[in-house]
């Protein structure tokens, strides 16, 4: 099967053509943003104070990567498990997030949101974190340094490889199992 090449500067308009179970290669801009993180933007919206970096068209990876070894732009980084950040997915969605990347199933409440906003679940390989490490060309903390792995990382990727879990439309390999 052909992979998909994708980019997240393109990502709205190659979304609507890409069906659950099409493999990507992904490239450009994501944030690395977990529980923790999470809990901290959604009190940064409830004061009102600016997030740290946009929603609108952001890719957010479930990821929590390990300390960066000399010569390499990141430790390991492999996915969290998503459906810990369900409760905090539909409402990002709705502010514009344009995909997420884990793995494992979403909440119908997920799925609901996704369809709505026309955005993506990427799942990327558990146990894989050494080798999607490699396609991470640099890493900047933007905010909550004092989480460690867990806080909040603009990274450039260039050919992550990922799976359409689950599409624009709704349409889940979850759900196809």
């Amino acid at each position: 099967m052909e992979k998909i090449r994708l980019n997240t500067k393109d990502f709205k308009e190659q979304a609507k053509n890409l069906k659950a179970g099409d493999q990507v290669l992904l490239s450009g801009t994501v944030y690395t943003a977990r529980d923790a993180a999470h809990k901290r933007i959604f009190a940064l919206m409830e004061e009102g104070r600016p997030l740290p970096f946009s929603m609108e068209g952001a890719v957010i990876y479930y990821a929590g990567p390990t300390p960066t070894p000399e010569g390499m732009a990141i430790g390991s980084c492999g996915p969290t498990t998503s459906g810990r950040m369900d409760p905090f997915a539909p409402r990002l969605l709705d502010m514009g997030l344009a995909a997420m990347v884990g793995k494992g199933n979403r909440s119908q409440e997920v799925v609901d949101a996704i369809r709505r906003n026309g955005a993506l679940y990427l799942c990327a390989i558990g146990g894989a974190g050494a080798l999607a490490a490699q396609c991470v060309q640099s890493l900047q903390v933007v905010a909550f340094d004092d989480l460690g792995c867990e806080s909040v990382k603009r990274l450039e990727l260039c050919d992550l490889p990922l799976v359409v879990a689950i599409d624009s439309k709704g349409n889940s390999l979850f759900s196809e199992i």
